[in-house]
Order: C-alpha cells, then sequence, then structure tokens
C-alpha cells in the first residue's frame, strides 16, 4: 500500500463552534474550506472539522499536539486547560483540553534531552 496523504476526520454536534476553537483557539491554519466543512494544517497532516454527530466522542480518540513550549502555549489556552503541564513518568511534558465536544487534546513538549531527541546510533 502506497498512502499518498493522509487526513484526520471529526464530526461534531456543533461544526461551527468547533470549527471556530481550531481556528480561533489553537490558532491552527485554514488549508481548505468548502460547504459543510474545513481543513486545517496539522503538523504532517490535516484535520478536517465536517459534519454533524449527536453523541460525544470516544474517550479512546485524542490528539496529540507536540509544540515547542508547551508551558508557553497552556498560559495562553489558560480557560481551556482542564491539566496543567506537568513532566509525566516517561519524561514527555504534557498539558491537557478538551474540545468543545470533548475530544481530548494532549499538547506535548519532547525535552532536549528526551530520547526522542537523541540519535542512539553508534
Amino acid at each position: 500500500m502506497e498512502i499518498l496523504s493522509s487526513r484526520i476526520l471529526i464530526r461534531s454536534a456543533d461544526p461551527d463552534e468547533t470549527t471556530a476553537f481550531y481556528r480561533d483557539v489553537l490558532k491552527l491554519a485554514v488549508y481548505r474550506e468548502f460547504p459543510g466543512g474545513t481543513v486545517f494544517f496539522f503538523g504532517g497532516a490535516f484535520l478536517e472539522v465536517s459534519g454533524r454527530v449527536n453523541e460525544p466522542p470516544s474517550g479512546a480518540t485524542q490528539l496529540w499536539l507536540q509544540v515547542r513550549d508547551v508551558d508557553e502555549v497552556a498560559e495562553e489556552l489558560e480557560e481551556h486547560i482542564i491539566r496543567p503541564p506537568k513532566t509525566e513518568s516517561w519524561g514527555l511534558r504534557e498539558a491537557w483540553l478538551l474540545d468543545p465536544d470533548g475530544r481530548s487534546i494532549v499538547l506535548v513538549q519532547v525535552p532536549d534531552d528526551h530520547p526522542l531527541r537523541v540519535d542512539s546510533r553508534r
């Protein structure tokens, strides 16, 4: 299988509110808009908000966003943060928030000395 592109699609009880959250609160850049949806740049992928759903999202779905400085971002998003920045036992610094539908968003900072940044090749 050859994957040419990828996109994460999310449905919302209120697509306009959710679109505003990702555009205006998280300040994701818009890649494309079309009748009934908006696609945002999302790191190496795209995040599309389109369609409507009446049930809340599954707790099994989380969005993981790596940022340069989680403390700075958490301060900017203070009113939306449900768990302030904390260094986890696995070494990543994380803060948590929820989107308007209750979907978990994990803000992650990879410290300079974390194994994800250290070249382990000999």
